[in-house]
């Protein structure tokens, strides 16, 4: 029978999740596991996590499909995946020199079953169904930005196409939920 852990918290670093099982590379963090996540298999056995935290860590990573695919074997199915990335029109996306990865709106349309982009470019069989994107979750920047953060979040793929060059936000949050 497979140990059931509940929340993962992937690349945690020194500000592990309460009550989640915390992994990074640096031994340094106090991390609950030391794993370099660009290894696989992760030493977790299948069906393991209910929650799943990537805070600013896929973009550091070389394999973002495999990576993707690993989070969906450790998951049990329903699972929530969070992921915190760099949006890939902010400064802070490129400012990083470790950083190998940018995000958009639609980065994860390839593992959305519903998704267009995933029937052309079949790249990987796992499945996830995005709940929700938000941009800023947890950066603020002042009133205007502030504006512009609410009309990204009500309709990302227009300020995307259309504003985001002007008034570009610093990260994106991916809410993914496994489909097995």
């Amino acid at each position: 029978m497979n140990q059931l852990y509940k929340i993962l918290d992937l690349g945690c670093g020194t500000r592990k999740r309460p009550g989640a099982i915390g992994v990074d590379i640096n031994p340094a963090t106090g991390a609950d596991i030391i794993h370099d996540l660009g290894i696989f298999p992760y030493p977790f056995t299948d069906d393991s996590f209910t929650e799943v935290y990537v805070d600013n860590v896929l973009e550091h990573l070389d394999n973002v499909i495999k990576t993707m695919e690993e989070l969906h074997r450790i998951s049990q199915p329903g699972a929530v995946i969070k992921v915190i990335v760099p949006y890939f029109k902010s400064r802070w996306a490129f400012i990083d020199p470790t950083h190998k990865h940018f995000f958009t709106v639609g980065s994860f349309s390839y593992f959305d079953p519903d998704s267009e982009v995933s029937k052309v470019y079949p790249y990987s069989k796992v499945r996830f169904k995005p709940i929700k994107i938000i941009f800023n979750e947890t950066v603020e920047r002042g009133w205007f930005m502030s504006i512009v953060k609410k009309i990204a979040n009500r309709w990302p793929d227009a300020y995307e196409r259309n504003l985001a060059n002007f008034f570009p936000l610093d990260d994106i949050t991916f809410y993914l939920r496994v489909l097995k």
